[in-house]
């Protein structure tokens, strides 16, 4: 890392740095919006207003906000950041391990808490007792 320019100089470096922070912003707000209309779109495929269903998105919207803080937080790592194993263990400084166990323990409360509500996946609704597609 380089040292701050003298005089003048620092205060239009400082602006140059100010400006590329803001565009990463921007860019990075860019992402996350697509990101959840990607999600919104996914999660309207596998449990939305399909007439079998009659669930609504607000219904799995509540149960998500029903999990607990560490819970939703891991679930959004991964659903609407995009953030693989291996980042979300660097980002809370756990061992890629834990993140596994963790998110796999958060998944199944979140599908436990989905089915306690009555929610089903699409393709749920279109099998059979017998596991087959009907």
């Amino acid at each position: 890392m380089g040292e701050l320019p003298p005089g003048q100089e620092a205060r239009l470096w400082l602006y140059g740095v100010a400006r590329k922070v803001l565009a990463d912003h921007r860019r990075s707000t860019v992402r996350q919006r697509l990101r959840s209309v990607e999600l919104d779109a996914e999660m309207a495929d596998l449990y939305g207003d399909s007439p079998d269903s009659g669930v609504g998105l607000s219904v799995i919207a509540a149960v998500f906000r029903s999990l607990s803080d560490d819970d939703r937080e891991l679930l959004s790592l991964v659903a609407w950041e995009g953030l693989g194993r291996e980042e979300i263990a660097t980002t809370l400084g756990v061992s890629r391990n834990a993140v596994r166990i963790r998110l796999y323990r958060a998944r199944r409360r979140f599908s436990r808490a989905l089915d306690e509500a009555g929610v089903r996946s699409a393709s749920e609704s279109r099998m059979g007792a017998t596991g087959r597609s009907l």
